[in-house]
């Protein structure tokens, strides 16, 4: 076959190409749509696990550790001269900036934490497209004029 007839059978499709064509069509732009969503997940992904990370590490500071070093670094101050309830409020306090810290760390990382703006974008966009299409009208021929079509 020639070139031109290759472009005239082109020209040409059946139902069953048009279908598979926009089928393929189909399908790769949502692997594409998926592959973008992944992209934009992962590096937010990223950023929330670091930021459970320093929450998670919040609270070991706050319940490991409290004990031990409470008494530890009260009964220190004690030996100061400082009464020992005073000394306890100072290490009660020392942790709670700590805790403070170390919760602004967390939640500075958990706010930069967005949804996957342009895969949303790229779907809304998607759907408007597909929305608007319509079917081409079919030629009648001739062959056509004695079939009849359930209304099922």
């Amino acid at each position: 076959m020639s070139a031109v007839d290759q472009g005239a059978q082109g020209a040409e499709r059946t139902l069953g190409q048009l279908v598979a064509s926009a089928t393929a069509e189909m399908s790769a732009l949502v692997h594409d749509e998926i592959a973008l969503a992944k992209v934009e997940i992962k590096q937010d992904v990223r950023r929330a696990g670091i930021g459970s990370g320093a929450a998670i590490a919040a609270g070991v500071f706050l319940l490991a550790s409290v004990p031990m070093l409470s008494f530890a670094l009260a009964y220190w101050i004690h030996t100061s001269g400082l009464g020992l309830p005073w000394c306890f409020l100072i290490v009660a306090g020392v942790f709670w900036l700590l805790a403070g810290v170390v919760g602004l760390l967390a939640y500075a990382k958990f706010k930069r934490v967005k949804p996957p703006v342009k895969t949303i974008e790229a779907v809304k966009q998607t759907a408007a497209l597909v929305g608007t299409v319509k079917p081409h009208p079919r030629p009648v021929s001739d062959k056509a004029v004695g079939v009849a079509r359930s209304s099922s």
